[in-house]
């Protein structure tokens, strides 16, 4: 599936849309990918900033997705931990930018060539218009070569 493709689905998937979160950049090369978070009357909190959970959510699928996508199906790749550091109250538009290097690709590959297992940690900053960090969140990935390949 080509990458504008997979980035309108996930636009209208009812969890990102409920929720208020856009992907407004999917490379066709799954190495990049902008997502946002907007803020509307049912996604603030009691006191008007983002929920946190939204916050965790808008940065949830994107490196399991880029890796996935750009490392290959000889791959293994799932999520398997996650935190955020909430820094400052998030308000307004904010986003998150995921880029996925060819250096880190590599060095996935040369830690999995001989079947073991790498467990990566990504770790994304979301910003606000102001370019102030509302929150860093960071992603685990556990990548495995698939058996045979």
């Amino acid at each position: 599936m080509k990458a504008s493709t997979f980035r309108h689905g996930l636009n209208l998937w009812p969890p990102f849309l409920a929720a208020g979160i856009h992907v407004t950049h999917l490379a066709e090369d799954w190495r990049h990918a902008r997502v946002e978070l907007r803020m509307r009357p049912w996604n603030r909190n009691a006191v008007g900033t983002h929920f946190g959970g939204s916050l965790f959510a808008m940065t949830d699928p994107f490196w399991m997705l880029l890796v996935m996508r750009s490392i290959g199906r000889d791959y293994f790749v799932w999520d398997r931990a996650g935190a955020i550091d909430f820094l400052r109250p998030g308000r307004g538009v904010v986003h998150a930018d995921f880029r996925l290097d060819d250096a880190t690709l590599e060095d996935i590959r040369a830690q999995t060539a001989d079947g073991a297992k790498h467990l990566r940690w990504f770790e994304t900053p979301v910003i606000d218009a102001n370019g102030e960090t509302v929150a860093k969140v960071r992603k685990q990935l556990y990548v495995k070569r698939k058996p045979g390949r």
